[in-house]
Formats: structure tokens, C-alpha cells, sequence
């Protein structure tokens, strides 16, 4: 009887997962079909799911009329800088944080949750009144610095998060066989923080690749706008939407952080025991 009801529980959760994941797919699925669609098929009284002709239309004209490749070259160089910035930046601060044994460790920390509550709107006009006089008003260079701003005290609570998790006695293990500080880091507590690293750099690089509104804002020359600025365009000032043309760009703004979270995701396992392994 008890593993009859063992096996019904089972059997139940795995029907709620596939559900999720219907649920979760089925908008990806629409975009991806309607990206394939022909103007007439998008009107058409009675849309199917899938389209009757596969046509690559949608993507060309939504190259062509937004320039969809110099608006990911400029997103691209944005969210790589941001990451690789926010990243240098909160991993020793990260470590400092969570070694840290006095009363500043709560005030940061504090602080770090405390700053995420302000709203964009809330700091936006003193960030333009701040970078106008510096020059980075109308900038690449100064939308890395807001999203540097803003990534930071999210991604710095969570390494901070991740160093407190790994044991001091691993590192004291390696001092007393002679290792240097930096040996021990270096060994043994960066190869343990790949997972956090991992989950640090997504973070700052999706964020900074879909941010709109501080883009919008600082962004004024048609030359340096990033890709969701771009995407904006297939929305008229009526609110009529090229939903083709908007399918297909969105689908194609989404292959850069597709490739990206494969590009690092091999690392979350082999930075879970390869560190203990070497202490």
C-alpha cells in the first residue's frame, strides 16, 4: 500500500513538471512560430500554431529595417564589459565580506539589500545629471558604468553568499601544508566558487543585454543604441505591432544569451568538487 501511494506521488509530480514546462515552452514555441509566418497568415482570422510555409521574410526585413547587427555588436560589447567588470569587482569584495568578522559586515550587507529597493526611475535623472559632465551621457562607455552600478550590490550579496559556504577549514588545511595565500585562493576556494561565478556572470550579462530603460534614456545617437532599443521600433506610436518582423528579432536577440549560458554552464559541475579535490 505504501508503495502504491509512493508510486502515485511520483507519477503525480512528474505530471506537474511536464505542465510546467508546457507552460514555460509554449511561449517560446509561439515566437519561434510566428517568426516563420507571412504577413497574410498573422491576419488571418483562424491563426494555427504552426505556420503553413516556412518563410525566412520576418528575419531579413527586420534586419534590414532595424539594423538588428550593429544594435547587437553594441549590446554585446556592453554586457561583456559589465560582466567581466562586475565580476573583478565583487569577487575580492565577496571574499573581504564573508571572511569579515566585525560589525561592517552587517552594515554592507545592509547597505547591498537596502540599495536594491530604489526603484530606475528613482536614480535615472541624477545618473544623467551625474555623466553628462563626465561625457558619458551619450555613450557605450557610460551605459557600462550604470549597469556596473546596478549589477554590483545584487551580484556582490551573492558570491558573498557563496564564499561563506565553503569552509574556513579547507584553507587553513592548505596554509598548514605550506601553501601561500594566493596558492590557497587560487586552488582551492576559486575552483569551489565556479557555481557562484557562474550564476554572478549570468546575472550581469542578461541583465545588461535586455536592459531597455537606462539604455533609452542615455542613448540618443542612432549609432550606439543597444538591441532592445532597437526592438522598440517594431512598435508603432499607435501601438501597432509588426508581430512577424517583432517575433523574429526577439528570437534573434535571444540566441547571444543562449550561447553564452552554454558557453559557461560546463563549468558548474566541475567547479562543485575540483577544488576539494586539489585542497
Amino acid at each position: 500500500m505504501r508503495r502504491r501511494r509512493f508510486r502515485i506521488g511520483r507519477m503525480l509530480q512528474y505530471v506537474a513538471i511536464v505542465l510546467f514546462m508546457i507552460f514555460l515552452a509554449f511561449p517560446l514555441l509561439f515566437l519561434f512560430t510566428t517568426a516563420f509566418k507571412s504577413q497574410r497568415e498573422l491576419q488571418s482570422p483562424d491563426p494555427q500554431l504552426l505556420p503553413a510555409q516556412w518563410n525566412l521574410d520576418n528575419f531579413t526585413a527586420a534586419i534590414d529595417r532595424a539594423n538588428l547587427i550593429q544594435a547587437a555588436g553594441n549590446s554585446l560589447i556592453v554586457a561583456l564589459v559589465t560582466t567581466l567588470i562586475v565580476v573583478a569587482v565583487s569577487l575580492p569584495a565577496a571574499y573581504a565580506l564573508a571572511r569579515s568578522r566585525t560589525r561592517l559586515r552587517k552594515l554592507a550587507t545592509g547597505w547591498i539589500l537596502l540599495s536594491q529597493v530604489f526603484p530606475f526611475i528613482l536614480i535615472i535623472v541624477p545618473l544623467y545629471l551625474m555623466l553628462q559632465p563626465l561625457g558619458l551621457g551619450n555613450s557605450l562607455g557610460g551605459l557600462v558604468v550604470v549597469y556596473v552600478v546596478w549589477s554590483l550590490p545584487f551580484a556582490l550579496w551573492m558570491l558573498q553568499g557563496y564564499v561563506a559556504s565553503i569552509p574556513v577549514d579547507l584553507e587553513e588545511a592548505g596554509a598548514m601544508d605550506g601553501a601561500p595565500k594566493w596558492r590557497v585562493l587560487v586552488s582551492i576556494v576559486l575552483p569551489l566558487l565556479a557555481p557562484g561565478l557562474v550564476a554572478t556572470s549570468l546575472f550581469a550579462f542578461i541583465g545588461s543585454w535586455n536592459e531597455f530603460f537606462f539604455a533609452l534614456v542615455l542613448i540618443k545617437d542612432e549609432a550606439l543604441q543597444t538591441l532592445p532599443q532597437r526592438l522598440a521600433l517594431f512598435v508603432g506610436a499607435e501601438g501597432q505591432v509588426q508581430l512577424g518582423q517583432l517575433a523574429a528579432a526577439s528570437l534573434l536577440a535571444a540566441i547571444p544569451s543562449l550561447l553564452f549560458f552554454a558557453l559557461i554552464q560546463r563549468r558548474l559541475t566541475s567547479g562543485l568538487l575540483s577544488g576539494a579535490v586539489k585542497g
